[in-house]
This record gives structure tokens, C-alpha cells and sequence, in this order.
């Protein structure tokens, strides 16, 4: 008998978001795995539907970090794009990934987050058929291109990555602010290469499984989906999900219930005798006993349930073995049900309840045909009814021993190609770590190389310092000996010049001396004769001007230059 569904069936079941609760009374939102999602029936119980975080969570999420400005349509900064750059969903599903990813890398990150907020409500559907209708034509849209593969996908901007894949699986746990898948996961389901259950992430198909249903690259993974609606719960140690002996894969018990998968059948041992509650496996087509699963599940879990989970699991008992038509089947349905009815009335505690439903067990089991067998195993069999008996123990010993060894060997192939996987990403990370070790030792030579040019330039810019004092004083030096030389050249010509002058004036003083000596000896021979008054009068004053003359000229000259003194 598989054991029943537990955490590590599903890799932990570990997930970095915040998810609710699968419980229909404690998630009112239809949750999405695809589009069949939006067309389910009203006898589809919530075990067999996706949960994610609501929208109230995500909006008060970021209203805790003090972003609820994002959630509002009217936006300063939305308000400020362009029409030309805007894009919508039917842009993103219609267009192609290189030109979206450019008008993505212009918009700003408020634009972005409001376009997942937009999907996220058409996802949550709370307008009915009107965001079904939306929903429809975008994953439509979506599925009907060929050209979104894994290489156009990778140069898809992320935003852009997050909203194709929440319109292809129709899981809005990807628009998550918190979802923090890589980019290469993103579109490995995109392209059903990897679970889309975010707690799982298993490569598909999972545990290299080659059954039909397993192989027809439709996104399926037996380790956390319902064989029938492909849909995954996080639920574990519980009735509601049914194992395969055989394949180990699971199904919704009201996944079978509704495709009548649960029915009498002969004994899943032996293939013979009276007729049993089975379930027919719908990946193998095998049958499975389901009193010994059930019982298992109690033996296992029931001690941790509470009072209403054992009222729920009580409640799938009774709706697995209400067609039961055995002896067993018939009493484990009456016990359970009435069991039911008096923990609901509170006439009997949850431990109470827990330990009455246990003994039920016990005592089917003491009414099993093989007790039967054994309390008439006083009398004499013959030797070829013991021969059988003995066979079909054997029989059932190589069976399990079988079942045991495939599942040892899928969790030895699963442990392998983890480890292969660690192995290439180790080697990944040793290589990146070589790469930036090269990469730090050029930015060091880079960075000592700027060092020295800077230590260079820094010389020579005191070198050019240097150089112009020494130039300044160079040129004050050589002003001042240009003040100098200005200041004597204008003594030595104004020397000069009054030595012109003052030749020039004793020539002039002598041509005129001699004129008047001239002119007097012509006055003597006259005066001889007679002297005339005018000419007296001239005399004197040719003789005054002639002995005057030279010192008002070197007057004159001193006035002209003030910073010369009379000697």
C-alpha cells in the first residue's frame, strides 16, 4: 500500500510566497491552474483546485511596505507616459516578444506592476463572466503563437516573462510581488519543461516517467497534479488526495468519484474472491484497495488532526465507501458516518473520535477473510490448497518487494539527477567564480594603471607649476630691466637733445655774435660820421637778446622734463 500523501512527495512543498490555505471556508477565490478553471462544475470540490495568494493579501502586503500607491489606477506617473509607449495585455499576448521588451525597458516600473495588477483581477475573476471572457481571449491568443519558444523567450523583459506565463498556466502566483523564480524556470513552464506548482519546480516529466499521461507534454507532473484535472493542492495527510500502488500517482478523490474511478472490484491481491472498494488508476489502469489505504492514513495522521479535520476526513470516507456493497465496506461506512454525527453534535471529542475510529479498523481487520482463514486453519487443508496458499503469499511478497524496488529506484534516479544538477551548478558557480576572479584582477591592473597615469599627470602638473614661477619671475625680472633701460634711454635722449639744443644755440649765439660784431663795427665807422638814435636802440637789444637767450632756453628744457634738476 503507497504511503499516504506527505510533504516530501513534492520536493517540501517549500514555496517563497505567502499561500493560503486550500480549504474552501478559509479561501473564497477560485484559484487558476489553466482554463478549466473557469468552466468547473459545481460537484468539483476545492481538493482539487490551485490556491494562491488573494488579491486583499497582496494589496495589504504592499500597503504594510507603503506601496499602495501601485494599486491605484490614477497615477502621476502613469498619467505622465505617452500614448505612443503605453502597451496592454492583448499588446503583450499579440505582439512580438522583441518589440514588447523594448517598450517595457521605457516605462517605468509603476506602468509595469499596474499591468500585473490588471491580469491579477481579470485571474481572480471577481467580474464574472466578463474577465472569463477577457481571460479566454488572451491565453487564446497566447497558445495560438509559435513563436513564443524558449529562444525568443530568453531575451523577453521579466514582467513581460511573468505575464505570459500567468495568461498560458492561468496561476496568478506568478504576477506575485514576492515570486522570485529565475528567469530560465519562468520559461521552462512556459514551454511545460517544469512543474508550474512553485513548490514543486520538478523537471518534467517527473521521476522520467513514460506513461501516457506523463508523456504528452501538457505541463503534468505525478508528483503534486491530479491525474484527472491536473490540478495541485497543497493538502498532504489526508483522504482527499488517492495514491496509486502501482505508479504512485495521484488523484482527487472527487476527481474519482466523478469519473466513477471508485467502484466494487475483485481483491487488488489476490484478482479473485469476494469484491471490494477499489480505485482504478487512470494512468495505468491498475487497481488499488482502499480500505487498507484509508486505513493507513488514519493509523498515520489522524493523530494530529483536529476535530474538524477528522470531521472532513470522516466525510470522505463516507463519500468513498458509500457504494460499498461488501461486509467491511458497509460497516467502516455506517461506523464513520455516525462517527461524523456525533462529533458534529458534540457528543464525542476529537481524541475520542481518533481512538473509536482506530478500533473500527482493528476490528475490520479481525473480519477480513484472512482472519477467517485463519481461525478455520484448525482443521486439515490438502496439499494442493496449502501449495496455493503459499504461492499467492509469495506472490504477494515479490509484489511488494517489486513495488519497493521501483520506488527505490525512481527516488534513486531523482536523488542522481539532483545531484547532477548540484553538480553542474556548482561548476557553474566555480567558473562564474573564476570569471569574476579574472575579472577583479583586470579591474585591479585597470585600476592601479589610472593610479600611476594620475601619480604622472600629477608630476606634471607640478613640473608646469614650476616652470611658471620660474617664468613669472622670469618676466618680472625682465620687466623690471625694461623699466630700467626705458628710464635711461629717456635720460640719454633728453641729454642728448639739450646738448643739440644748447650747440645749437651757441652756434647761433656766435653766428650772431659775430653778426653784431659786424654790425657794430659798421656803427663805429657810421658813428664816425654821426650816430642815429634807432640804431642805438636796435644795438641794445640785439646785445640783450643775444647774452639772455641761452639761459632761457635751458629753462625751458628743465620745465619739459620735471625730473631732471639744474646742475
Amino acid at each position: 500500500m503507497l504511503h499516504p500523501r506527505q510533504q516530501s512527495r513534492a520536493g517540501g512543498l517549500q514555496t517563497s510566497l505567502s499561500l493560503v490555505s486550500s480549504d474552501p471556508r478559509l479561501s473564497p477565490e477560485d484559484p487558476r491552474s489553466n482554463s478549466d478553471n473557469l468552466r468547473e462544475s459545481p460537484t468539483e470540490s476545492a481538493s482539487s483546485r490551485e490556491t494562491w495568494p488573494t488579491a486583499d493579501a497582496i494589496t495589504a502586503k504592499k500597503m504594510e511596505n507603503g506601496k499602495a500607491e501601485i494599486a491605484c489606477p490614477d497615477q502621476s506617473v502613469i498619467r505622465r507616459v505617452s500614448t505612443a509607449d503605453k502597451i496592454s495585455l492583448q499588446d503583450i499576448a499579440r505582439e512580438r516578444v522583441d518589440v514588447i521588451c523594448e517598450k517595457m525597458h521605457r516605462l517605468p516600473e509603476e506602468f509595469l506592476d499596474e499591468l500585473k495588477n490588471g491580469l491579477r483581477v481579470i485571474l481572480e475573476g471577481g467580474n464574472g463572466s466578463q474577465h472569463r471572457e477577457e481571460f479566454f481571449i488572451l491565453q487564446n491568443l497566447v497558445q495560438s503563437r509559435s513563436d513564443l519558444t524558449a529562444k525568443t523567450l530568453i531575451r523577453a523583459h521579466r514582467v513581460q516573462l511573468e505575464i505570459l506565463v500567468a495568461i498560458n498556466t492561468g496561476i496568478q502566483g506568478f504576477l506575485h510581488p514576492n515570486c522570485n523564480l529565475s528567469q530560465t524556470s519562468l520559461i521552462e513552464i512556459f514551454v511545460y519543461k517544469r512543474c508550474r506548482n512553485i513548490a514543486c519546480q520538478n523537471q518534467l516529466p517527473a521521476d522520467d516517467c513514460n506513461c501516457e499521461t506523463c508523456a504528452n507534454g501538457n505541463g503534468f507532473c505525478n508528483l503534486c497534479m491530479c491525474v484527472i484535472c491536473s490540478k495541485f493542492d497543497f493538502e498532504v495527510n489526508t483522504c482527499r488526495w488517492i495514491g496509486c500502488d502501482l505508479c504512485s500517482h495521484w488523484t482527487h478523490t472527487d476527481c474519482a468519484i466523478r469519473e466513477q474511478l471508485i467502484c466494487m472490484g475483485p481483491s487488488a491481491k489476490s484478482g479473485a474472491g469476494p469484491s471490494e472498494m477499489v480505485f482504478r488508476c487512470q494512468a495505468c489502469n491498475r487497481t488499488s484497495e482502499l480500505l487498507g489505504w484509508v486505513k493507513d492514513v488514519f493509523q498515520h495522521c489522524a493523530p494530529s488532526w483536529d476535530g474538524e479535520a477528522l470531521m472532513r476526513e470522516l466525510d470522505f470516507v463516507c463519500r468513498i465507501f458509500q457504494g460499498s456493497k461488501d461486509q467491511r465496506g458497509r460497516k467502516l461506512f455506517w461506523k464513520c458516518d455516525d462517527l461524523k454525527e456525533k462529533l458534529k453534535g458534540g457528543k464525542v471529542e476529537s481524541k475520542a473520535g481518533c481512538r473509536a475510529i482506530l478500533m473500527v479498523f482493528q476490528e475490520l481487520e479481525l473480519d477480513s477473510p484472512k482472519s477467517l482463514e485463519n481461525a478455520e486453519s484448525g482443521r486439515l487443508i490438502d496439499p494442493q490448497e496449502a501449495c496455493n496458499r503459499i504461492a499467492e503469499v509469495v506472490h504477494e511478497a515479490i509484489r511488494k518487494m517489486e513495488i519497493v524496488a521501483d520506488e527505490k529506484m525512481r527516488m534513486f534516479k531523482k536523488a542522481r539527477l539532483a545531484l547532477d544538477a548540484c553538480d553542474r551548478e556548482l561548476a557553474d558557480k566555480a567558473r562564474e567564480a573564476g570569471e569574476l576572479k579574472i575579472d577583479r584582477q583586470k579591474k585591479k591592473l585597470q585600476i592601479e594603471e589610472l593610479e600611476r597615469i594620475v601619480r604622472l599627470k600629477n608630476a606634471e602638473a607640478d613640473m608646469f607649476q614650476l616652470k611658471a614661477n620660474e617664468a613669472k619671475r622670469e618676466a618680472e625680472r625682465l620687466q623690471r630691466i625694461a623699466l630700467a633701460k626705458s628710464d635711461k634711454s629717456e635720460e640719454e635722449y633728453t641729454s642728448n637733445y639739450l646738448k643739440q639744443r644748447l650747440s645749437e644755440a651757441e652756434a647761433e649765439k656766435q653766428y650772431l655774435y659775430e653778426k653784431i660784431k659786424m654790425q657794430e663795427a659798421s656803427r663805429l665807422s657810421q658813428g664816425s660820421s654821426g650816430g642815429d638814435p634807432s640804431s642805438m636802440m636796435m644795438y641794445s637789444k640785439i646785445h640783450d637778446l643775444l647774452y639772455s637767450a641761452p639761459p632761457k632756453a635751458d629753462s625751458q628744457s628743465n620745465e619739459c622734463h620735471p625730473f631732471r634738476s639744474n646742475p
